[in-house]
C-alpha cells in the first residue's frame, strides 16, 4: 500500500492538487479529532466521498427530498435501508452508505439514473466540506473501499473542486471566485515512496445484507381505541403493508389465527382480556410461538417490562409515538 505521510496542518485544496495530477486509483483517507473522510478514486476521477460521522443523516435527508420525484422511496423504505447498513457505518471504510444506495437500486426503490444523481449531490456536499478542513492526517489506500458495486458517478476531480471551492467561498462571503485557486493553496510535501512501514491494509467490505424477498407484509393491530387504531392505519399507509384492525380483544384470537400475519401490534390495556393475557394465549400457538408480538402502551414503568417479557413479547412500543418509531421497531423484528 503506498502511503502519504502527513502532520498538522492540512492542505485540502493542494492535496487534491497532488491527486489529481497524478491520476490516483484508490482510496484517500482523511482523519481528524472529530472525523473521518473518505475519498474513492479511479485514475483521478472520484467516484464517492463520505465520512464517518452523519452518514446516514446525511443520505437520508437526500432520499427524503428525492421521494418527491421517486414515489418508491417511502418513509417504510428510507427506515428499511438505516436499519440494514447504518450498524455498518461505525468501520469507516466499509463505504455503507454507498451500500445502501446500491441495495436500492438492486431492490427497485431507486432508477439508476436518480441513483448518479444521488451519489454526485452526495459527494460535492461531503467535499465541500472536506475543503475547509485544516488539521489532521491522511494515507492513500490502495484499491478502492467500493468494491465490485457498480459506479453510479465518475466526476473530474479537477472541476468539482473548483466547483466546491467557488460555492464554499460564496457561501462564506468571500468576494473571490477563486479560478484555479485550488492550486494557489500553500504546497504540501511532495508525495513521494511509501514510508518503511506500510499502513496495514483495511479490511474489505462487509458482504451486502441478505433482504427478506417479501414485498408486502401483513400487519395486525388489537387495540380498543378506534382513535389509535386509525392512526397506526395512518403510519402504515403504504403498498408494503396489508393492515387488519381489530378493537375486540375477545375477538382478536381466532381473527389473527385466520389471517395469520407477519407482526402483532398488541395494546396492553384493553377491557375483558389485557395485552399480556393475549400474548400469552398467541403464544402457545403452534402457528405463533415465534411472530412478533409488539407490546404498544402508556406505561414505561419496570414492572410492565417485566411482565412483557415474560409473555415472551418481541419488543416494547411506548405511546405516543410517531410514524418513525413505529417503522423503526417494525423493520427490525420483520428482518
Amino acid at each position: 500500500m503506498a502511503s502519504l505521510s502527513s502532520s498538522p496542518p492540512l492542505h485540502p485544496l493542494s492535496l487534491l492538487a497532488q491527486i489529481s495530477s497524478r491520476q490516483v486509483t484508490g482510496c484517500l483517507k482523511v482523519t481528524t479529532a472529530t472525523n473521518t473522510w473518505l475519498l474513492c478514486l479511479e485514475n483521478g476521477q472520484l467516484n464517492y466521498v463520505s465520512t464517518a460521522d452523519r452518514a446516514f443523516d446525511r443520505l437520508d435527508h437526500h432520499l427524503r427530498r428525492m421521494s418527491l420525484q421517486v414515489p418508491n422511496l417511502v418513509s417504510a423504505v428510507r427506515v428499511q435501508v438505516r436499519l440494514l447498513f447504518e450498524q455498518r457505518a461505525t468501520h469507516a471504510e466499509a463505504m455503507a452508505d454507498y451500500q445502501a444506495i446500491c441495495w436500492l437500486v438492486d431492490q427497485q426503490h431507486l432508477p439508476p439514473n436518480q441513483a448518479a444523481t444521488l451519489v454526485e449531490n452526495l459527494s460535492k456536499e461531503v467535499l465541500e466540506a472536506f475543503l475547509e478542513v485544516r488539521q489532521g492526517n491522511y494515507e492513500l489506500l490502495d484499491g478502492t473501499t467500493l468494491g465490485n458495486t457498480p459506479r453510479y458517478c465518475r466526476l473530474n476531480l479537477r472541476a468539482t473542486v473548483e466547483e466546491c471551492y467557488t460555492r464554499l467561498k460564496q457561501r462564506n462571503g468571500s468576494g473571490s471566485q477563486a479560478r484555479n485557486g485550488w492550486l494557489q493553496r500553500p504546497p504540501v510535501p511532495r508525495v513521494e515512496a511509501p514510508v518503511a512501514t506500510p499502513v496495514q491494509p483495511s479490511p474489505p467490505p462487509a458482504a451486502p445484507v441478505k433482504p427478506s424477498t417479501k414485498t408486502s407484509y401483513t400487519i395486525a393491530c388489537i387495540d380498543d381505541s378506534p382513535t389509535v387504531l386509525r392512526a397506526i392505519e395512518g403510519f402504515l399507509d403504504d403498498k408494503m403493508f396489508s393492515v387488519i384492525m381489530i378493537d375486540d380483544p375477545v375477538k382478536a384470537l381466532m381473527q389473527v389465527i385466520r389471517n395469520r400475519p407477519d407482526l402483532i401490534l398488541l395494546d396492553v390495556t384493553m377491557p375483558n382480556l389485557d395485552g399480556y393475557e393475549l400474548c400469552s394465549l398467541l403464544r402457545r400457538h403452534p402457528d405463533f410461538k415465534n411472530t412478533p408480538i409488539i407490546m404498544v402502551t402508556g406505561n414505561t414503568g419496570f414492572i410492565d417490562r417485566a411482565k412483557a417479557k415474560l409473555v415472551r413479547a418481541s419488543g416494547y412500543l411506548t405511546k405516543p409515538f410517531g410514524q418513525s418509531d413505529l417503522l423503526k421497531i417494525i423493520f427490525k423484528h420483520l428482518n
